[in-house]
């Protein structure tokens, strides 16, 4: 059962409009209990993300329905987990007219002569991230840190050779 956005509940609200970055779970292509932290913002009710090309990658957004979103509070730790439904921007639309000249706002680092509505349209999904219910609580006591995956750069290398070493400083 989705809440409408009168009955959003004021910590979601709070949370979402300080955050510039959530993690997002239970997507269809991330592994169990894995998260994937992304840029976002808090606009008319909903976060809102952009993936895809030239954007960040967020496997499995642009075909969920459903998925969790976390926030950290001013101190750093999570505050907040809430279950959201999760729809595509259709380019061209309203909600895209008036929703996509705020998140470019919002993206840091854009090119000066980038149009980024364009570049979006075409190559990029925009989500929209409503709450469907009320934050899960309580929030777990373990920090819920995934371990880390495998990779062949496990092993730490020797330091490198320096060749002018700098004589140690007497005091």
């Amino acid at each position: 059962m989705s809440e409408t956005p009168d009955e959003t509940a004021p910590l979601i609200v709070e949370a979402m409009r300080k955050a510039a970055v959530a993690w997002l779970g239970e997507l269809p292509d991330q592994p169990p209990g894995r998260t994937c932290t992304v840029w976002c913002a808090w606009l008319d009710d909903a976060l809102y993300v952009v993936s895809g090309p030239g954007e960040q990658a967020v496997p499995g957004l642009a075909g969920a329905t459903r998925c969790t979103v976390t926030a950290r509070g001013d101190s750093g730790g999570r505050i907040v987990t809430w279950p959201a439904d999760v729809t595509r921007v259709v380019p061209g639309g309203d909600e895209w007219e008036r929703v996509v000249p705020q998140l470019a706002g919002k993206r840091l680092n854009l090119p000066a002569d980038d149009d980024t509505a364009a570049r979006w349209a075409a190559d990029c999904t925009v989500s929209r991230l409503a709450p469907a219910g009320s934050p899960r609580t309580p929030l777990p006591a373990d920090s819920l840190a995934a371990p880390a995956p495998g990779s062949p750069a496990a092993r730490r290398t020797a330091t490198p050779f320096r060749l002018h070493r700098l004589p140690k400083r007497r005091r």
